[in-house]
């Protein structure tokens, strides 16, 4: 009998050497008289990595608590490094919610234009540049005659005389503004300093309608990135940066063409 409770003991022993080492990989539970060191040797890894598994911010633990030990925290460290796309996202808005900058976003991701798609799986953190090829340049062709100056179109449009042959075209009501208006200060949307780069050609869209860092083909004006927004601009209007307020208001208003490129 005696020789039976040893040989139950030890297989007792082997069990819970097996359900440690089990655990390694996803939970322990903290029984009586446990300290973070003593389940950080049994675990091989460090008192610090389960403190930030753990989010524990001392090392006190308590009997019969659950810690997450090894890879499905890294797990989660990953997936916190990620960002998968929604319907709605735009490259700005989700650079700005993980708190880095556009350009980070689209160099540790290879993304040269300004189109993602749902379920796109974005870089978002610690990530490093992708080198993207240029495309090359395309051959010379004949451009179309740039439009006749009018006394209602701004001075610095050169917008050709007919519209791309792709994209989604609409018909639009467009004003104008400039990079001073009152209580402006010439950051768009976007983070475009257009007081530092007054001849941007940039439209302000309404982003349900016409994407966020769309590049848009408006007749009269040219071929502009959809760059900013405004709390008038709803539904199917733009709003087209100006730099000489004069040529703002000749714009005024007007019902003109769109075509959204990419």
């Amino acid at each position: 009998m005696k020789k039976q409770i040893v040989t139950l003991t030890a297989i007792a022993a082997l069990s819970v050497g097996a359900a440690t080492t089990a655990s390694a990989d996803s939970t322990y539970t903290v029984k009586s008289g446990d300290t973070l060191w003593g389940i950080s040797q049994a675990n091989n890894v460090s008192v610090s990595e389960l403190k930030g598994w753990n989010d524990l911010s001392s090392d006190l633990i308590f009997p019969k608590q659950q810690l997450s030990i090894g890879e499905e925290k890294q797990e989660a460290a990953a997936e916190k490094s990620s960002y998968t796309v929604k319907s709605g996202d735009t490259l700005y808005r989700i650079a700005v919610n993980h708190g880095i900058s556009l350009d980070q976003l689209m160099s540790w991701n290879g993304i040269t234009g300004h189109l993602i798609y749902p379920g796109d799986k974005l870089v978002v953190s610690g990530g490093t540049a992708i080198s993207v090829p240029k495309a090359p340049a395309p051959a010379a062709t004949t451009a179309p005659a740039p439009a006749p100056a009018q006394s209602t179109a701004p001075a610095q449009s050169s917008a050709p005389a007919t519209a791309p042959q792709s994209g989604k075209e609409m018909t639009v009501s467009a004003t104008a503004y400039t990079a001073y208006c009152t209580g402006c200060s010439g950051i768009t949307a976007t983070g475009i300093d257009l007081r530092s780069n007054p001849n941007q050609k940039v439209i302000a869209v309404d982003p349900t309608v016409i994407p966020l860092g769309s590049t848009v083909w408006v007749e009269g004006y040219g071929t502009a990135i959809a760059g900013d927004t405004g709390g008038a601009i709803k539904g199917n209007k733009i709003d087209v940066f100006i730099p000489s307020r004069d040529a703002a208001l000749q714009w005024g208003r007007k019902n003109v063409t769109i075509k959204i490129l990419e």
